[in-house]
């Protein structure tokens, strides 16, 4: 099993992933349009953000508690999902204002697949929420069937 320390660290990584997809996404929208535009963004759409950062959080979370299982048991695993799932939470709270972009890469080339970006936002929102929902269920099973094992 798992002890307190271990439960400790395990919770902690969870916060952190939490509070890291926060900071990458006022860095990132920051970096492109300031820091007013990325506080009005997420007061806009907090709902969404915390949800996809909670999301994600558990998700790493669950996924050190399974990772800390299988090393008490010597055993080995891969680390695929959580890869997946965080981009897609990270995409999709990005996404909320990556239509801003139009302002400075069409020398890019990019303004057309920003502005299809930005007319499905919401829509990106809710399909990044739904990955967090699979990740979670995913490594939730795989914990319950890891158990059953041991």
């Amino acid at each position: 099993m798992i002890d307190k320390k271990q439960k400790i660290k395990i919770l902690f990584k969870a916060f952190l992933a939490f509070i890291l997809l926060l900071f990458f996404y006022f860095l990132i929208v920051s970096a492109i349009s300031g820091f007013k535009f990325a506080l009005s963004q997420f007061l806009s759409y907090w709902y969404f953000l915390i949800s996809l950062a909670l999301g994600f959080g558990i998700q790493i979370g669950l996924y050190s508690y399974l990772k800390q299982l299988v090393k008490n048991n010597n055993m080995v695993m891969g680390d695929k999902t959580v890869a997946v799932t965080g981009t897609t939470s990270t995409l999709a709270m990005i996404s909320c204002c990556a239509h801003y972009l139009a302002n400075i890469v069409p020398i890019l080339g990019m303004a057309g697949a920003l502005s299809i970006v930005a007319s499905y936002q919401t829509e990106i929102f809710w399909v990044g929420l739904l990955f967090n929902l699979f990740g979670i269920i995913y490594i939730g099973n795989k914990i319950i069937k890891f158990k059953k094992q041991i």
